[in-house]
């Protein structure tokens, strides 16, 4: 049975239902890119200015970092929200479609900005009330470049985890039906490295490709290569997964280019496999150059490391969630995903979680994540914004052990 405080932050959260769906609606259709949200940054500034918090600007005035004007010394806890776009045609055809050609809201990216937005507002009304069972210190992390896994640590360094001891946020899942949440303890996403893979050839003209070294012909060996190599080469129990998602060379049809350059992702949730496929990427790489008398340089950018979902958070999800939606709403994630969320780098630091929010309308299957169609059952964000509204409070209690930071820290080691 619900709490008089649970009821009442519900209630607020309801009666900012159409408000929270406004401002999802407006980041729809104005979305920016990593390293460009700085009309999306002023806007919500603007919003949380005027609704009375102290607000500051994340670094080159993108990003936010969001408190209460009601100062205590209590232990706080940040909600983290995510405020950038993808470069992907808006493909819906919504009164909010993207306004901007080429640049949409594929990840609900716009959702979780208005789930914390409700949040951290709810909360507010209800202090300032004095409806809260206790003091509450929240702070709204509104992060920027999460697409291209910088923004967590830019935000780090603009002081987001200073006096925070705790963090959690939400991803909307188009696998789950609105209402069911999913959360797992420990290893909930992989690390992620960036691959870039130059080849060069010698250029020449199109009908006479024996004068030439064609690097175009060599970069589709080489895709083929690792395609069907690496699995052969990586125990089939160890999850390893390598995509190249970028090729860049030539610039006429009748000429063969000098240059060309695989861009991709590799995925694992080992640091020994990650290690490993390193260096048989690097074997293949060095074979193929000889046989095709190219040059190939190999780069791996490091990227980000697993989300891992410390257990004391985990299980205040699973609990807040089954108060919120029931027991059978509330489902374990059975593995990893391969995807991955700079939402890691805050993990390495202070004891957190990431929980899995549902977004399809139940009985309907949506288009997946990073797809041109991509959109959701707004529904979903007030559910979202209770389940954080709601487990802010419950962390917060004077008698509640938050205990795992000291496990977090040596971890970080």
């Amino acid at each position: 049975m619900n709490s008089i405080w649970q009821e009442k932050l519900d209630s607020a959260i309801d009666a900012r239902q159409q408000q929270m769906i406004d401002v999802r609606r407006h980041l729809h259709a104005h979305p920016e890119v990593s390293g460009q949200e700085h009309e999306t940054s002023l806007f919500l500034y603007q919003m949380l200015l005027d609704a009375g918090f102290d607000v500051r600007m994340g670094p080159d005035g993108r990003g936010l970092l969001v408190d209460s004007r009601h100062k205590t010394q209590l232990p706080c806890i940040a909600l983290r929200a995510d405020i950038d776009a993808l470069a992907i045609h808006d493909e819906k055809n919504v009164t909010y479609r993207s306004r901007h050609d080429g640049v949409m809201h594929a990840c609900g990216h716009d959702a979780h900005t208005a789930v914390v937005l409700g949040a951290l507002t709810a909360l507010e009304e209800l202090r300032t009330a004095g409806e809260l069972p206790w003091d509450v210190c929240v702070r709204g992390v509104f992060q920027p470049s999460e697409e291209t896994a910088t923004g967590a640590a830019e935000m780090i360094e603009a002081g987001a985890l200073e006096g925070v001891d705790a963090i959690l946020a939400v991803h909307v899942d188009p696998s789950r039906s609105v209402g069911r949440i999913g959360i797992r303890t420990g290893i909930l996403t992989a690390n992620c490295d960036a691959v870039r893979l130059s080849i060069i050839g010698r250029g020449g003209h199109a009908a006479r490709p024996h004068e030439a070294i064609d690097p175009i012909a060599t970069a589709a060996q080489l895709i083929s290569s690792l395609y069907l190599s690496i699995p052969r080469v990586t125990d089939s129990q160890d999850a390893l997964v390598v995509t190249i998602g970028r090729i860049v060379g030539g610039s006429n049809p009748n000429v063969i280019p000098e240059e060309v350059e695989l861009q991709g992702t590799m995925r694992t949730l080992d640091i020994d496999v990650r290690n490993r496929a390193m260096e048989h990427i690097a074997q293949i790489c060095r074979g193929i150059a000889e046989s095709s008398g190219t040059q190939i340089h190999v780069a791996f950018e490091s990227g980000i490391r697993s989300v891992n979902n410390h257990q004391p958070m985990a299980d205040l999800v699973r609990e807040v969630g089954r108060e919120l939606l029931g027991s059978e709403q509330v489902e374990e994630i059975p593995r990893p995903s391969m995807g991955s969320e700079d939402f890691a780098v805050y993990l390495e630091h202070v004891s957190g979680a990431l929980l899995r929010l549902g977004c399809v309308r139940p009985g309907m299957h949506g288009p997946p994540l990073h797809n041109p169609s991509f959109d959701l059952d707004e529904s979903a964000i007030a559910i979202g914004s209770k389940l954080l509204a709601r487990a802010a409070v419950s962390w917060s209690n004077p008698e509640r052990s938050r205990g795992g930071q000291q496990a977090v820290v040596e971890q970080a080691r």
